[in-house]
């Protein structure tokens, strides 16, 4: 490993890269169906789920990078623009220009023995399925009536649900476009634009992933690359291998290596992005981050229950914030409650809330809410921040009344409960 010293910065500087990558802080910066998908490139990624109890956690996340998000927007730039492309065991919509590397990916999962024998061992069943998408187009789950039942597989319960889902995985076809969440698909070569519509080289293909591993983090620990560059190539990549293919990357100066303020580890970042952590470490907000509306700082942001930045116990390490979705959690184990969301003020986590939507009467429920011991509750900035954002929640999601009888202390609740009143919400 060659020794490089590491430049030092501050554990605030951490947060605000991290956030500021992703187009999160320091407040909305893109617009429209054009900022929608200015903000899933700079995103890299963002992860779908279809739990929709008061929204989905992509729309959520969407929303708190583009000033008048609506779920269409992410419809329109992925399957009617064709500029995004969903795929993975675990869920992301992608760029389409990615397709091409992630050719690799899709080839390996066909190498995999659990898809290469359910396609070698049901080969009418593929075949049906192709044919029947060749000639009557795109088509759902529900279009197939299937064979035969599958009891084992988590992936569909008849064999042309998982046929479907097989050719998907290995690259043959692809989603076309969603009726809500329910994917439709289609032949690859019918969804994909003609300049993407091909494979790069392996060795193109792994650098990609080699950066891709790193710029979707922001910075990474050194030692958790292995791992996630492993899973973006489908490969077990040794830990040898990984020690020269880092000394590669430093010696190629892709990468730098950073010391965070109270972290003994060491850390990575895309050297192309130093210019950003310099202008953070000294007080400045980068150019290109500047806000089209409120900052973070004047009204806080709901932060979704996937969003990167504090998903899979990265709050804890960027924010000091214990966060875990309860969601799949029984009941008696919830510490919060079923579909809590973390909430940003400034560059802090500082409190967290449980919202529902009742739809039979369009009213927000509010049905838990935390605050963080060093929130700042007494000041009336935070107040009008915090009525601020609930306010434009309520305006996404259609809510016609906002109940929130779970605000404590008194004082912020009645100081919200003014600002609800004042547009109609109480």
């Amino acid at each position: 490993m060659i020794n490089m010293n590491p430049i030092f910065i501050s554990k605030i500087t951490a947060r605000r890269f991290i956030m500021g990558k992703q187009g999160l802080w320091p407040g909305r910066r893109y617009a429209g169906v054009d900022g929608t998908a200015a903000a899933l490139r700079q995103m890299d990624a963002v992860q779908l789920d279809p739990l929709n109890v008061i929204a989905r956690s992509q729309d959520i996340a969407m929303l708190g990078r583009v000033l008048d998000y609506r779920p269409e927007h992410l419809n329109q730039v992925a399957y009617e623009q064709r500029g995004f492309f969903d795929y993975g065991g675990v869920l992301f919509l992608y760029p389409i220009s990615e397709l091409p590397y992630w050719r690799l990916p899709m080839k390996r999962n066909a190498e995999k023995n659990r898809w290469k024998t359910f396609i070698a061992e049901n080969p009418k069943t593929i075949q049906q399925v192709k044919d029947a998408l060749r000639v009557n187009g795109a088509m759902g789950n529900r279009d197939f009536k299937g064979n035969k039942k599958l009891v084992n597989s988590y992936r569909g319960g008849k064999d042309t649900s998982v046929a479907l889902y097989a050719l998907w995985i290995t690259g043959e076809v692809m989603i076309t476009r969603r009726d809500g969440f329910t994917r439709i698909y289609d032949l690859t070569e019918r969804v994909v634009p003609p300049e993407f519509n091909y494979a790069t080289t392996e060795q193109d293909a792994e650098d990609f992933f080699a950066r891709k591993s790193i710029s979707f983090l922001g910075l990474m620990r050194e030692k958790r690359w292995r791992t996630i560059f492993s899973n973006y190539i489908e490969r077990k990549v040794g830990a040898d291998e990984a020690d020269a293919r880092i000394a590669t990357l430093y010696e190629e100066k892709v990468i730098a290596p950073v010391s965070i303020e109270g972290s003994k580890e060491r850390w990575i970042v895309l050297a192309q992005d130093l210019p950003l952590l310099e202008e953070l470490d000294a007080g400045r907000i980068p150019s290109g981050w500047q806000t089209l509306g409120p900052s973070t700082q004047d009204e806080v942001t709901f932060v979704a229950p996937l969003e990167i930045v504090s998903a899979r116990k990265r709050a804890n390490q960027v924010f000091d914030f214990e966060y875990i979705w309860e969601v799949y959690k029984p009941l008696a184990k919830r510490r919060w409650g079923y579909y809590v969301l973390p909430i940003l003020y400034g560059d802090d986590l500082v409190a967290r809330l449980d919202p529902k939507l009742d739809r039979k009467t369009m009213t927000l429920h509010i049905k838990g809410f935390w605050l963080e011991d060093d929130a700042p509750v007494n000041d009336p900035n935070f107040s009008d921040a915090l009525g601020k954002g609930l306010v434009r929640f309520a305006n996404f999601v259609e809510a016609k009344k906002v109940d929130i009888d779970a605000v404590a202390p008194k004082k912020l609740k009645n100081h919200i409960q003014k600002m609800l009143k004042s547009v109609g919400y109480l």
